[in-house]
């Protein structure tokens, strides 16, 4: 029996919730985040897929503190098997955990690429290691000089994962980090997150591209509608029948090459959630017991929160 990894970051029962008002100062608490639950090991990507609004991105924005201001969080967030707090979070943001984000709007427009890459170090060190990354996201060196506004989409987003490459974080979060790539682009992202797995960092991959999950991540978790439904090996998801969840074998159906096959239904709003399993309004196997609090079974391939999963 092989040990298990230690987890870098691992996230159980995360909760969400922010303050609206309602029909004038009238508040309410909206809960978008009901049971988040992901453990990512040393050397290894966890893949982290789901529709939109099933809440990857909160994922990773509670991880790093960065969330609005009328955010409410509960669960456990840990950092080395310890509590992952404020004053942890200033220590480490930047350097042991790095943020790959989804958004271009990170970069100061103010600011030149290199110095931005480099964090304001001008050593020959680190200007060497700027060159040598540039070379592998095939980056001309003027662009070191140039501003974000000058730059393509596809090479800011280039120019947004090389700055997870310029550091030795021990944790790495890439938040949707291939939309705009051209898929060799996209696949040489995915090879660099590898690299950085293999030499014993922790990457939580947020992604909306499963082919691409499958293809580099050791573990994937299936988000929907706020909650984990299923985590697994990678490899279960080459195939319908080691997927155990519904809304998995659906995902998995989905994908072009399985036949791009759709679901009827919507992911619900956070405001309409059903009672217990999420998926239930759109699952054929729904019986009534679904509407319980569904705990987690173990599988042949990791986990899964089904009560009608069959063969766990």
């Amino acid at each position: 029996m092989t040990e298990e990894k230690t987890p870098v970051l691992e996230i159980r029962g995360l909760k969400i919730s922010f303050k609206q008002y309602e029909k004038g100062f009238q508040q309410t608490d909206l809960e978008v985040i009901r049971e988040l639950d992901v453990k990512v090991p040393e050397g290894e990507i966890v893949a982290v897929v789901g529709s939109s609004g099933s809440g990857k991105s909160l994922l990773a924005h509670a991880v790093l503190g960065i969330l609005p201001y009328n955010a409410s969080v509960s669960g456990e967030i840990l950092y080395d098997g310890e509590p992952l707090t404020e004053k942890r979070l200033k220590k480490l943001r930047g350097d042991e955990i790095a943020l790959i984000p989804q958004s271009t709007a990170y970069l100061d427009p103010l600011m030149k690429t290199g110095v931005q890459i480099r964090k304001g170090k001008n050593d020959a060190a680190s200007k060497e290691k700027l060159r040598r990354i540039f070379r592998e996201y095939e980056l001309k060196p003027e662009v070191e000089e140039q501003y974000p506004f000058e730059l393509s989409g596809g090479m800011t987003r280039r120019i947004m994962n090389a700055t997870a490459l310029m550091g030795n974080p021990r944790l790495v979060i890439a938040d949707e980090p291939t939309p705009g790539l051209h898929i060799s682009a996209a696949k040489r992202a995915m090879e660099h997150f590898r690299e950085l797995a293999d030499m014993g960092a922790g990457v939580l991959l947020i992604t909306h591209d499963l082919e691409l999950a499958v293809e580099t991540a050791d573990r994937i978790a299936v988000f929907y509608a706020g909650s984990t439904i299923e985590e697994a090996v990678a490899g279960a998801f080459r195939s319908c029948e080691t997927l155990y969840h519904p809304y998995s074998r659906a995902l998995w159906r989905a994908m072009p090459g399985n036949g791009f096959v759709p679901i009827p239904g919507t992911q619900p709003y956070a405001k309409d959630m059903p009672e217990g399993c999420p998926f239930g309004p759109r699952c054929e196997k729904f019986t009534e017991k679904c509407r319980n609090a569904v705990p987690w079974k173990q599988t042949k391939q990791g986990r899964v929160r089904c009560i009608c999963a069959e063969d766990a």
